[in-house]
């Protein structure tokens, strides 16, 4: 029972890697919208 206890928590633990890794990626994504979001404002404010 211990054994199958441990293999769901690691098996947990991997997903919860995985969402981990796809939140930093959306996270990335995101950011980098807001950053040519932010340069295009900048372009047309400095005009």
């Amino acid at each position: 029972m211990s054994e199958n206890l441990n293999s769901n928590n690691i098996d947990n633990d991997e997903l919860n890697l995985i969402t981990e890794d796809s939140d930093y990626t959306d996270l990335i994504t995101r950011l980098n919208e807001l950053k040519s979001t932010i340069a295009l404002l900048e372009k047309t404010i400095f005009k």
